[in-house]
């Protein structure tokens, strides 16, 4: 794993756990201001498709999170899509979200 804050890897841990429990695409966690965490994975419902970080992050402003502190994304691709990375965005302007492999290797800090 690429060198992070220990807190940040702890949500590499959170996310790789979710996306393997679940069997999805993708897992994140995401950590408040509060340093509460919050993780999910894909959800792809005929009604409903979120990416595992949006899913985080609604979850997270579901339990009344006001900003986050860091993001990860734990994926087989080689990229954090545009509007998952917008929804981070809407509460941290330079938190950073951090971009693992399946194996928990850090390969990107956005």
């Amino acid at each position: 794993m690429t060198d992070i804050d220990p807190e940040d890897a702890k949500l590499v841990t959170l996310a790789r756990s979710v996306r393997a429990r679940n069997g999805a695409a993708e897992g994140a966690a995401v950590r408040d201001l509060d340093g509460r965490t919050y993780n999910a994975s894909t959800v792809a419902l005929p009604s409903l498709k979120l990416t595992a970080l949006q899913a985080a992050v609604a979850a997270a402003v579901s339990s009344g999170a006001e900003g986050l502190e860091a993001a990860v994304v734990v994926t087989e691709a080689n990229l954090v899509d545009a509007e998952s990375l917008a929804a981070v965005r809407d509460l941290t302007a330079t938190g950073p979200v951090h971009l693992a492999n399946t194996a928990g290797e850090v390969r990107e800090q956005l």
